[in-house]
């Protein structure tokens, strides 16, 4: 367990925090005007790796051997210029904070999106330490500036991540549509009319990330996944992506609880441990991993019940039958992808440098313009 605190002055300004692996989605813009939840659990913090947020370079400005050195190989509109290692954490685990006042609280749309950059501040000495995200299409979230802050130790254990088995007991799955809030909506909390059933947030973002790997893993042949959700979330976009032919090579889900996969299986779709963002893998020789975060990968391994089918028959005598909300439908469109998500993922896999995935990279706008993404 760690705690935050100002770098100007050491103020504490967290609660106690244990380390996960960051969120696939956590810079993910989901549609528009949608009021998206907390991105982290309360009482996690995760690091980004990689710079983020002002100041920005734009692509022509930088050299494409600083940017290979920086684990980018295909062009972007920019790239940040600020410091790696951002922390992120729930906004009600932060205390002894201030929004700053004046232009640099202000948003873009709805609320607060750190464009500016950071916008909260030391109670203690004023300093500058974080932005506080809450836009509307953004995840709520505080983001805390790798210079601002020092990361403390609170206790001298050790903490052990979860087994794979014990992760599997859990089964904190993530279920594959939800419903999603609009901003600012003041209608009673818990009506249907509140919100609109969507593919969930999280599974696109995966998806997207998902997706880069598998066609990376292609190498230009057609790829087959199994039947299901792993095929409603992936086959269409790769019949489209990729050229068809008899020489399809397979891809199927592997984990935990799972038989080992046999045959000319040549992708594997596998776990990533919410607590360590380790990939999991068989024992021995394996074919080409594509990581799915742990609660996406279980619900599409071991699918839970389907949300939108009431269950069949009649209730039991004296049970009283509450039909106050509609079950909830499903989303009335295919499934698509995080673009943007699988976007940043390509031009950071070394393979987008062949000229068949740079060319899918570079049509991209044209098959969002299709509803393909």
């Amino acid at each position: 367990m760690f705690v935050f605190v100002c770098a100007g002055c050491g103020a504490r300004l967290t609660i106690p925090l244990s380390q996960v692996m960051l969120p696939v989605h956590a810079h993910q813009r989901y549609g528009n005007g949608a009021q998206l939840p907390v991105l982290m659990e309360s009482g996690t913090f995760a690091v980004d790796p990689e710079p983020w947020g002002p100041p920005w370079r734009r692509w022509e400005e930088i050299h494409p051997d600083e940017a290979a050195a920086r684990g980018v190989y295909a062009p972007v509109h920019a790239l940040s210029d600020g410091s790696p290692g951002a922390t992120v954490i729930a906004p009600g685990d932060a205390i002894g904070t201030v929004l700053i006042p004046g232009n640099r609280a202000g948003g873009r749309c709805c609320g607060l999106d750190g464009a500016d950059g950071p916008n909260v501040a030391c109670t203690e000495c004023a300093l500058p330490v974080a932005s506080r995200i809450d836009d509307c299409s953004l995840w709520q979230a505080m983001w805390l500036e790798p210079n601002a802050v020092r990361r403390l130790p609170v206790d001298d254990a050790d903490p052990v991540p979860l087994s794979w088995p014990e992760l599997m007991a859990e089964g904190n799955a993530t279920p594959p549509f939800e419903p999603i809030a609009a901003w600012g909506s003041r209608t009673a909390v818990g009506h249907w009319s509140n919100y609109w059933w969507s593919w969930s947030p999280r599974w696109e973002a995966a998806a997207g990330r998902a997706l880069a790997h598998l066609l990376a893993a292609s190498e230009g042949h057609p790829v087959t996944v199994p039947d299901g959700l792993a095929g409603q979330v992936f086959q269409r976009a790769l019949d489209a992506l990729l050229p068809t032919g008899p020489q399809a090579r397979r891809a199927v889900l592997a984990g935990p609880g799972l038989p080992a996969p046999g045959g000319d299986v040549s992708v594997l779709l596998v776990p990533s441990h919410p607590q360590t963002g380790r990939t999991w893998a068989q024992a021995g020789p394996a074919p080409h991993l594509v990581p799915l975060p742990f609660g996406v990968w279980l619900w599409m391994a071991f699918p839970g019940p389907d949300l939108s089918v009431p269950a069949p028959g009649a209730l039991p005598a004296g049970v009283l039958r509450d039909d106050f909300d509609p079950p909830a439908p499903h989303p009335r469109h295919l499934f698509r992808a995080d673009s943007e998500v699988l976007r940043h993922t390509l031009v950071r896999l070394p393979a987008v440098r062949s000229p068949w995935l740079r060319e899918i990279l570079e049509n991209l706008t044209d098959h969002m313009r299709t509803g393909l993404f």
